[in-house]
């Protein structure tokens, strides 16, 4: 047989593909549907060697789930009272505040155990058994160790940033909130800092540069 010299056109390169599995194997159904679905000319689709029995199996699959087939993976649907859903919401943003999520997070199997592990413990140190219950305790111990988190940012060895890019308020201070009080004083002195020309007015974070002693 004489090589192929020039690139296959799509359409081409799927049929042959098709032609193929249909004459030497048996592949991934849900995969062979998607490439059949491609093919938009009755030709190539002819060309394929798919008979009735193969295209009627095809018509069965739902590839709907395809990003999840080849993954062993156990589901698990926690439910929060409005109070707990606000407070567990705020803890997971602040998990992932570099970054955005959807509503369903991927975890590797071996964090699984160690989650369980965890529920349990809580359950048992607070003498409950309702596990979303159980997750806001764990979910609280989290709030108090924010602090923490600064690892990911800061060398305490040197005292100096450890990566590019930004860090959450929370990692800093320790926690989301100041008393309001404290708060209105630190706004009216970051306000008289903008008024003077110390701070830029679009960068008011930069305050705490003045704070210590790294403007230039």
């Amino acid at each position: 047989m004489d090589a192929v010299a020039e690139p296959l056109a799509r359409q081409r390169q799927i049929a042959l593909q098709l032609s193929h599995n249909a004459i030497a194997g048996q592949d991934d159904p849900a995969i062979l549907k998607e490439l059949y679905d491609e093919l938009e000319s009755v030709e190539w689709r002819q060309y394929t060697g798919l008979d009735d029995k193969a295209l009627e199996l095809l018509e069965k699959v739902d590839v709907s789930s395809l990003g999840e087939a080849n993954l062993d993976f156990a589901s698990v649907q926690l439910m929060f009272l409005p109070d707990e859903l606000e407070r567990a919401e705020a803890a997971f943003d602040a998990a992932r505040a570099t970054g955005s999520a959807d509503q369903r997070w991927v975890a590797g199997l071996e964090q699984y155990e160690p989650v369980l592990d965890a529920l349990e413990t809580s359950r048992a140190a607070y003498k409950i058994g309702n596990s979303a219950t159980a997750l806001g305790m764990i979910l609280a111990v989290f709030e108090r160790h924010l602090g923490e988190l600064a690892e990911g940012w800061f060398d305490a060895a040197t005292g100096d940033a450890n990566r590019k890019g930004t860090a959450p308020l929370e990692t800093l201070f320790g926690v989301r909130e100041i008393p309001v009080e404290t708060a209105a004083s630190v706004r009216a002195a970051i306000d008289q800092l903008v008024r003077d020309g110390s701070v830029p007015k679009a960068e008011r974070w930069r305050a705490l540069e003045v704070l210590t002693g790294q403007t230039s």
